[in-house]
């Protein structure tokens, strides 16, 4: 913003009032104008800032999640942004680690009680040795289940099964996967392990 003065001197009862002095109240004025600009904008930034985060989530004492991220951004509407890298770690229940979930980013909704993780989104299911990648995951503590409508894809390096499909529903440590559409076409080179990471739910 610019204000344009002139240049001529003002005459007030017998005196002058000189350029200076206009240029001054000019400055003053636009000191109070933007000092009452400051004062009303809305500050829309985070409230806190947590670095080297963990939660954890237990049942009857065991852990049955651990999620680590370097830092934490809480706003206003108790949203709250995780702009590095997440690590979920899910449990069974002699405490083992079965599942591996990475991400670039996140966010915790807690209005609706769900973790949201985006991008380059892998899950490795270290028994069966499958790994899952999608861009952007769901998990829900309430309901312990984890579900996207992104497409993705799921690679069994044991029988080289190569699945592709659109939206999933999933139990939090994958141990079954339901797919809402399949699109891949399946590779096999060996019979499936019972033991293996989903089991394929088709709509009749």
């Amino acid at each position: 913003m610019f204000l344009k003065f002139s240049i001529i001197p003002v005459l007030k009862g017998d005196k002058f009032l000189s350029p200076f002095c206009i240029m001054l109240l000019g400055i003053i004025f636009l000191s109070c104008e933007g000092k009452k600009n400051k004062i009303g904008a809305v500050y829309t930034g985070p409230l806190e800032i947590v670095n080297d985060v963990e939660v954890k989530y237990s049942e009857q004492g065991k852990i049955k999640v651990l999620m680590r991220t370097p830092k934490s951004l809480r706003f206003q509407n108790e949203t709250k942004v995780f702009p590095d890298t997440i690590n979920i770690s899910f449990f069974d229940t002699l405490g083992t680690v079965v599942t591996r979930l990475r991400s670039d980013s996140g966010r915790y909704d807690q209005n609706a009680d769900v973790y949201i993780v985006k991008g380059n989104v892998r899950v490795v299911k270290s028994e069966t040795n499958e790994l899952l990648t999608t861009s952007e995951l769901n998990w829900s503590p309430r309901t312990r289940k984890v579900f996207t409508e992104k497409p993705l894809s799921v690679i069994n390096k044991r029988t080289s099964e190569i699945t592709n499909a659109i939206g999933m529903d999933a139990e939090q440590d994958f141990t079954r996967i339901k797919f809402r559409k399949a699109t891949g076409v399946y590779k096999f080179t060996a019979p499936p392990p019972a033991d293996t990471l989903y089991k394929l739910s088709t709509p009749p």
